[in-house]
Order: C-alpha cells, then structure tokens, then sequence
C-alpha cells in the first residue's frame, strides 16, 4: 500500500472481526515498533504481545473502563502494551558522549520516554492499515495499572503507557463515512506559518 494511502486509512478501529492473525502479520507490527525514533538512542520502551486467548482474557479482566466502553475491542487477537523507561534515559544521558554526569530529571522540558513510546505505537498503528487491519490506541486509566503489573510480572522501572489492540474490523462497520472527514481539522486551523496568528495557504496551493 502507497504510504499516502496508509496514512488516509489510519483510524481507531474499535470493532473487530473474530479472526486471527497469522505469526508473520503478528511479527512484521511489533518489529516495527522498533524502527521509531529514541532521544539519544536510548530505546526506553519495551512491549508486552498478547496473543494467546488467556493472556488477552487476564488483560481485558484488568482493562475493564475500555472493554465496558467498547465491548468489542476484546475480540481483537493481538493486544500490545506499550511500555516506557524514564530509568533508560537518564542513565543514557549521564553517558560520557552526552556530557551530563547525573540522572537529573529536571533535566528534561518533556518526559521523552512517553513520547518515543508513543511513536514507536504510532508505527505499530501504520503497520497495522499497511497490512489491511485495523488498530486502536487507548490508555489505561491510574487505577488499572498495579493491577496489570502484578498479572503480567511487569518490571517496575516501566510504565504502561496504552495499549493497541489489532485486527480485522468487523464487517459492520462498513465503509469509511464521511463524518470522520467533517470533524477533522483543516490544516488552516492547526498550522501557524512562521507567526502562531499567521495563517497562509500552504507552499503547493493553487495561485
């Protein structure tokens, strides 16, 4: 699929068709989270593939806000937890070659290690449209993750971010409708050309 098109396709896919995934689609989405971009390199995250019924099961038994909501996000046969280490970084950044010699968090404007965690999700998300699937990224809420931790034996120096759960949509959700495209935000109102109140059509836009 043309990368233009992957990206016209992306949506959060909630509904899901029960059927499974075959190892080689399941592997080409995970090893794609670790083509994302890290701060120094430090590759601070790590991933929990859920692919067996009763993983999945204990998962959704503790990520019930999300299953209740959306009961058939649960149908999905690939559940991934995206997981980050802010102990990755600063032990990455007080390194000779970045010329800190603490792990001072204040350090960081921004907690990088969520951000790259998001990316390296965001990359499991394309994957997924590329190979003719659907995806959704959700979080767990506070009160979610202890209890998710001491099912699936979580280090504590990493944190779930969300989870993406993957699969063929369900054939009930039909075509793709036009409302998704109204409640979009057109590039006038988001993107500020050189000044924030400066708003000017685009290079490429016709004269």
């Amino acid at each position: 699929m043309e990368f233009q098109e992957v990206l016209r396709r992306r949506r959060m896919v909630r509904d899901y068709a029960d059927r499974p995934l075959d190892d080689a689609t399941v592997e080409r989405i995970l090893g794609a989270a670790l083509r994302a971009p890290s701060a120094g390199f430090s590759q601070g995250w790590a991933f929990l593939a859920l692919t067996e019924a009763s993983d999945r099961r204990e998962f959704w038994r503790h990520a019930g806000h999300m299953r209740d909501a959306a009961p058939t996000m649960s149908v999905a046969p690939l559940v991934v937890v995206a997981l980050a280490s802010k102990d990755a970084y600063l032990d990455r950044y007080a390194e000779s070659d970045k010329g800190w010699t603490d792990r001072d968090e204040a350090r960081w404007p921004v907690p990088y290690w969520y951000i790259d965690t998001g990316m390296a999700a965001l990359l499991m998300l394309l994957t997924a449209v590329d190979e003719g699937l659907g995806a959704c990224f959700f979080g767990i809420v506070p009160e979610d993750i202890a209890p998710l931790r001491a099912a699936f034996d979580v280090p504590d120096q990493f944190v779930p971010i969300g989870a993406v759960t993957v699969g063929y949509r369900s054939e009930s959700l039909g075509a793709q409708g036009p409302r998704f495209a109204a409640r979009r935000r057109s590039a006038d109102e988001v993107i500020h050309r050189g000044r924030w109140q400066r708003h000017v059509a685009p290079l490429d836009a016709p004269a």
